[in-house]
């Protein structure tokens, strides 16, 4: 099911729709197949224009088996399409998904839980066999090949091109001809089935989107992100090394480094976690631009190897790609739980800045930018994304080169003080290296690389003497250290860009605030409440520690506050913390991303309280921008 949702994407990417996708699977290895926990699922939601999210309820659902059916009937509006494969509605699997008897054979009667639904039944597995007979394929491996039929089927459905999938195909299985003619061949079973059955009378046309001029292509957020990394390290003209150990869903961000040697990329999988950061910090110490991956979890596991970077002050990016949680969890689901774990996970007062990317695509810059904050300002950077944006996909802009920020690691290359003996003797050259003298701007210390002549230098856990860097227990020491790397940090913020409130009408009293992947819910949802004639603001933060300099004016200039969030309310706490302003949670923690119908609903009521007035927001499109354009697949009718 992944292979043929992935499929469907790069057939809409290349056909140039908008789209965004949910991947949904089970955490267990080896699931039992037919069993609700079992069911893997992959949803896509394509469009003519600028969408959001992956969409809160699907049109069409194509369920292989009485499991799917069962586990994604209640996310279907009235109306919506179903192809059933019939072939595995057999007892065995009724039983297995809970069902007393077969709802195929109850269409039309009293009991019918299918009613409301345009139900197509398909003998999907029987036709693909059939097809595929004259390659002598087990009936085993000859009914695997039935979603390429399912994919053939919906290709014709939504007018999708076929190349991509051919090719695809012609390249992955070129070398075993058997497996490759069956699935051309169920694939293009399925596209004719659609062409010439009378059960399909209806054939969808949605237009390719109207995007800025670019060259795109259909990424992942953890493809993004991995990209981003080998990008900072060509704008910081330093070698980036990866020390991980694999864990869900952070695992795809070492395989996709692990195939950039040429871009003096050098991965490490480690034992465990502490090893994997504890290279990391390593190889910062000899001057590369050096990264950890992980989640939850691990970023428990990591705490005590963090602070060390951050008495180390060494530049350093842990990239938490964040799942629900406590302990292990949902690993294959998603959520932001890991904020407060972000800001305040470590013994000792030891601040790390937090970047959040906001969508797949945006997982890229987010990771260039998280690597300009740890080499200028030394120090240990955490980047937030989270299992939605990793295996979620988009179309995403490809950057020029020399249009990203260029990083300067700026290494020590000689001595920086003039010892007390030289200045006794009037010299004014400095004749000694002290690595903890500060940057008057950014209060970062020198990156000096080992084995550099005349730059030796003590480092390690214990607290350093401010200047000279040798161990001190001096407490008016420790309080002036703490104090400076507190400093340090909060400095961050002098370098960021004004945030960018999205308040069209100028008039809203309600602001939404969210940070990470919660952004495209909170954009279709305020895009919702504008649709029905109400005003309301939106805000979306990339940095979390330091928060942005303006955005305590930004929250005092609104009389509500609202913080849309996959956890029971971090940022909002934060915020209250910060700013004392009343903001007001909307948390849910299901595992999936927010549902932007039943947040509009929340924002709506919180309109009508600021505003004090009733908010109906009616039938109102949720991802649509521009008032020509409806949710509502029977527009696009051909």
């Amino acid at each position: 099911m992944q292979l043929t949702g992935d499929r469907f994407t790069q057939e809409s990417a290349v056909f140039g729709n908008d789209l965004v996708t949910l991947p949904n699977f089970p955490a267990e290895i080896r699931a039992p197949q037919g069993t609700i926990p079992g069911v893997s699922s992959f949803q896509v939601h394509f469009a003519d224009h600028d969408i959001l999210t992956a969409g809160d309820r699907p049109d069409v659902l194509v369920a292989m088996n009485p499991a799917a059916l069962k586990a994604n009937l209640g996310d279907l509006p009235r109306g919506a399409t179903i192809i059933v494969d019939t072939h595995d509605f057999t007892k065995r699997n009724l039983d297995k998904a809970g069902y007393a008897s077969n709802p195929l054979d109850k269409l039309g009667e009293v009991d019918d839980i299918l009613a409301g639904f345009q139900v197509q039944p398909v003998d999907l597995t029987g036709i693909t066999v059939e097809a595929v007979k004259e390659f002598g394929l087990s009936r085993k491996d000859a009914a695997r090949a039935k979603n390429m039929f399912a994919l053939g089927l919906l290709s014709w459905m939504y007018g999708r091109p076929t190349e991509p999938t051919v090719e695809f195909l012609t390249k992955k299985f070129g070398k075993k001809p058997d497996i490759l003619g069956a699935n051309l061949a169920a694939f293009k079973a399925g596209w004719n089935y659609g062409e010439t059955t009378e059960t399909f009378v209806v054939q969808y046309e949605i237009k390719p989107a109207k995007m800025a001029a670019g060259t795109y292509r259909n990424i992942t957020g953890n493809l993004a992100l991995s990209y981003g990394l080998v990008a900072a390290g060509v704008r910081a003209d330093l070698p980036v090394f990866l020390g991980s150990y694999p864990i869900t869903p952070a695992s795809d961000i070492l395989h996709e480094l692990s195939r950039h040697k040429a871009f003096g990329v050098t991965t490490l999988q480690a034992e465990d976690e502490i090893a994997g950061i504890g290279a990391a910090i390593g190889a910062s110490f000899a001057g590369q631009l050096a990264v950890t991956t992980t989640s939850g979890p691990g970023i428990a596991l990591k705490g005590e190897a963090i602070g060390l970077a951050v008495m180390t002050e060494l530049p350093l990016l842990i990239v938490n790609v964040q799942r629900g949680g406590p302990s292990t969890g949902l690993p294959t689901k998603t959520e932001q739980s890991d904020l407060l774990q972000a800001m305040y996970g470590r013994n000792g007062e030891a601040p790390v800045p937090i970047v959040a990317p906001q969508s797949p695509g945006d997982c890229f810059a987010a990771a260039v930018e998280a690597a300009r904050i740890a080499i200028t300002y030394r120090t240990p950077v955490m980047l937030l994304s989270d299992g939605y944006l990793a295996n979620g996909s988009e179309p995403w802009a490809i950057p020029d080169v020399e249009d990203l920020p260029v990083i300067d690691a700026n290494f020590a290359t000689g001595p920086n003080h003039v010892s007390a003996k030289a200045a006794k003797d009037g010299a004014s050259e400095p004749d000694e290296f002290w690595p903890y003298l500060r940057d008057e701007a950014t209060l970062a210390r020198p990156w000096a690389v080992p084995g550099t002549a005349g730059l030796e230098h003590r480092i390690g856990g214990l607290e350093k003497g401010e200047g000279h860097g040798n161990i001190s227990y001096d407490p008016a020491n420790h309080d002036r250290m703490v104090r400076i790397r507190a400093e340090k940090i909060a400095r961050i913020a002098d370098s960021l860009p004004p945030l960018e409130v999205d308040d069209p009408s100028g008039e809203a009293k309600v602001l939404v605030i969210g940070w990470g992947s919660t952004y495209g819910p909170i954009g279709a949802a305020c895009r919702r409440v504008r649709r029905a004639g109400y005003n309301v603001a939106q805000v979306h933060l990339r940095h979390l520690n330091p928060f942005p300099k303006d955005l305590g004016d930004i929250l005092k200039s609104y009389d509500k506050v609202l913080v849309p969030e996959m956890n029971l309310g971090q940022l909002s706490r934060l915020l209250r913390a910060e700013y004392l302003v009343d903001a007001i949670g909307y948390n849910h923690v299901y595992g999936l991303p927010l549902k932007a119908a039943e947040l509009a609903e929340a924002i709506g009521d919180l309109v009508g309280t600021a505003e004090g007035t009733d908010v109906h927001l009616g039938e109102h499109g949720l991802d649509t921008p521009a008032a020509d354009h409806e949710a509502n697949p029977a527009e696009a009718r051909k």
